[in-house]
């Protein structure tokens, strides 16, 4: 296959839904660390640089496990199993991107979020992959460089991290993990395939008690910014809105635990954090 040809698989590896909506929580997190008046290129910089080393340590993933996206029926079509791309070409591909990203989050955003990026994305390739064939600490360890790119933002934008940026990566945080333990109750038959154990043991009634825990968690936490004078009353009034009924769509499917309230519960996730972060943008202090 030509070089070419093969430029839509290489930006594949990079999983750009997921890298983009890195970008965008770390443009967000770099806007309310300066009260909503950040330089563009403060925000360039911020956006840029976490996209190239959040790609790299995505196509890093991707080739580390490769072997295993071969067995699962949902992996089965991305680059590496499917020989679109050799693991040669993914390792090359992953390191300069991360290698690249890094370089520039050091040089345009400073050394502190560099470092951040650096160890998001040693989080997420050292501990958290290898992890998941283990334990459910997993899902826990892998919600950490989930929740990085808010920092990198915050110091890209300020030099340093202070309460502000800690609540934003708490929010975060939570919001991962019924994130992902919806998505990975729908998929559980797969993971279990591969020996991935990215749920809780207990059954059923145990992984809907997580979710609920950290939905309810979820309404004081977003709460946060306004409290620590980052955001105003729409914020506030809109993520106590959006946490309670994320939590009653919890409750709901902790309840059921059928694919369906999975399901419902995943999506409401995916509509839950991109609501904050609009609040946020939209409602922050000047």
């Amino acid at each position: 296959m030509r070089p070419a040809a093969r430029l839509p698989a290489y930006f594949e590896l990079t999983k750009p839904g997921i890298t983009l909506y890195v970008m965008i929580t770390a443009g967000v997190s770099a806007s309310v660390a300066m009260h909503g008046r950040p330089g563009l290129a403060i925000l360039v910089h911020a956006v840029l640089g976490t996209g190239l080393a959040t790609a790299g340590a995505l196509a890093l993933n991707q080739y580390v496990e490769r072997d295993v996206d071969k067995v699962m029926t949902r992996t089965r079509e991305r680059p590496l199993p499917s020989g679109r791309v050799g693991p040669p070409e993914a390792l090359g591909f992953g390191v300069l991107l991360l290698a690249a990203g890094l370089t520039y989050l050091a040089v345009a955003g400073g050394w502190t979020a560099a470092g951040l990026a650096a160890l998001s994305a040693v989080a997420y390739l050292a501990v958290y992959t290898p992890l998941k064939r283990h334990s459910y600490a997993a899902t826990l360890a892998g919600a950490v460089p989930g929740a990085m790119p808010v920092l990198i933002g915050w110091s890209a934008a300020t030099g340093a991290l202070s309460f502000g940026a800690i609540a934003l990566f708490a929010i975060a945080y939570l919001w991962q993990l019924p994130h992902v333990l919806g998505l990975a109750w729908m998929l559980r038959e797969d993971y279990e395939m591969v020996g991935f154990k990215l749920i809780p043991q207990g059954g059923a009634r145990q992984i809907g008690m997580h979710m609920m825990a950290a939905t309810l968690a979820l309404v004081p936490v977003s709460l946060t910014p306004t409290l620590l004078g980052l955001t105003g009353r729409w914020y506030f009034g809109g993520a106590l809105v959006a946490s309670l009924a994320f939590f009653v769509v919890a409750v709901g499917t902790a309840r059921d635990m059928s694919e369906t309230a999975a399901r419902k519960l995943f999506l409401a996730s995916l509509l839950y954090h991109p609501v904050l972060l609009a609040l946020m943008a939209l409602d922050t202090v000047r």
